[in-house]
């Protein structure tokens, strides 16, 4: 599940359809007028607020800010494709991979899948790992399969 984020806003083209997808991934909605929805990620900690943008209508932040990426765990993150299939929302490829399965990056100590919202948002479950003294150095991205044979040599 998702464990952490601190702030984050998106410009999103129908509001109550965009709060649905969000109720989805298990976020709680914390305030809302007219035009903006705010949910809490960490209840009192970290929120995400959804702008709805119709024509005419100018927010006072920059649209093209539209990726987020959610905190979840290492074992969370080896299942989180079937998580985000169950409810409907299929993950994306990412960086040249063809594959929309979770991915390492040892140098960068992380581990990643992405998907989208229904306004094309780019959103990424990312969770931290441990890497070894001797694969910090390592370039590229590596499923969860080929990561565990690496710790194991």
């Amino acid at each position: 599940m998702i464990l952490g984020l601190y702030e984050a806003h998106l410009p999103v083209q129908n509001l109550e359809s965009s709060i649905e997808f969000y109720q989805r991934l298990g976020l709680e909605m914390t305030w809302r007028d007219e035009h903006t929805a705010f949910f809490w990620i960490e209840k009192e900690k970290s929120w995400l607020g959804l702008w709805e943008s119709k024509k005419n209508v100018q927010y006072p932040y920059h649209p093209s800010i539209r990726h987020i990426a959610f905190r979840v765990s290492y074992d969370f993150m080896k299942y989180s494709v079937e998580w985000l299939r169950e409810r409907d929302i299929e993950p994306v490829p990412f960086g040249g991979r063809e594959s929309v399965d979770p991915f390492v990056r040892p140098h960068q100590g992380n581990a990643s899948v992405y998907f989208h919202d229904i306004d094309g948002n780019s959103l990424e479950f990312m969770c931290f790992i441990d890497v070894p003294e001797q694969l910090k150095q390592v370039e590229g991205k590596f499923s969860f399969e080929e990561w565990e044979q690496m710790l194991k040599k």
